[in-house]
């Protein structure tokens, strides 16, 4: 069995617990910083960094979706959380998935945002395109790629032309070393055997401007998940950087409503 590193954790706030589930390529930094101070105003909200991100190191053996549950899991316990709500982004809702199947009595809720069950082929072919890139050692290129597929048309094109090349720099400074590793995770998982065995309350995100993965993958969770809630977002792949508050409102509200 590869061994995986302890995820780097953050623990904020206090009351209910909510665990953090990020993206591929991305952090808890990078993902959830924007909206963490309003979940930790009523709860506890335990943040872990995959291997790879943040401060957790890259994983000496091969990355795999069941390594992050367990690693997501170990944070909550050591945490002291014997329950807790999902948030997972992109593939944190894989992530999130699998741990509400396999530790059914510990999850009392879901939030998927940006989510999948499975990579469909345009899913994949961009995921090949980061791990082509990453390969290369092109950040540049990465950068252009993640651009154009992670940000919403308006977002991006409302960047002045003369910051692009800044925002451009950015991105590629900012890629997690683990990013292909993660993505291969992404490309290697179907979470559908598990979705119709999901009892707990769930509200899945759709971003409707996404082209990395695409709204209808969001669609099919929700149609697929039994008495899930569906919401939208009009913006890309990124909501915590294109529509922060709206996203912050729509996970708050419904948190509320199911007294999660």
């Amino acid at each position: 069995m590869t061994q995986i590193p302890a995820f780097s954790t953050t623990v904020h706030g206090s009351g209910p617990g909510l665990l953090l589930a990020h993206g591929a390529g991305g952090s808890i930094e990078g993902n959830y910083a924007p909206i963490i101070p309003a979940l930790a105003a009523h709860h506890t909200v335990v943040a872990p960094d995959y291997p790879g991100s943040g401060a957790t190191p890259r994983s000496a053996g091969p990355l795999t979706l069941d390594g992050l549950v367990d690693g997501v899991v170990a944070a909550a316990d050591e945490a002291g959380l014997d329950t807790f709500t999902l948030l997972g982004y992109s593939l944190g809702t894989l992530v999130s998935v699998r741990t509400a199947a396999r530790h059914p009595d510990r999850v009392r809720g879901l939030v998927l945002t940006a989510g999948l069950a499975r990579p469909d082929n345009r899913t994949r072919s961009s995921l090949a395109i980061w791990q082509r890139l990453l390969a290369a050692g092109d950040t540049e290129g990465f950068a252009h790629f993640v651009a154009l597929s992670g940000f919403g048309e308006e977002f991006f094109n409302a960047v002045p032309e003369r910051e692009v090349p800044a925002f451009l720099k950015l991105i590629a400074e900012g890629v997690p070393a683990g990013t292909a590793e993660q993505a291969a995770v992404v490309s290697a998982t179907d979470n559908t055997p598990h979705l119709a065995g999901i009892s707990v309350p769930t509200l899945v995100i759709a971003t409707l401007q996404d082209t990395l993965v695409a709204p209808s993958n969001s669609r099919f969770l929700a149609e697929h998940i039994p008495g899930a809630e569906y919401a939208e977002l009009d913006t890309g792949h990124v909501p915590m950087a294109e529509k922060p508050r709206e996203w912050e409102k729509l996970i708050l509200d419904f948190l509320a409503r199911k007294e999660l």
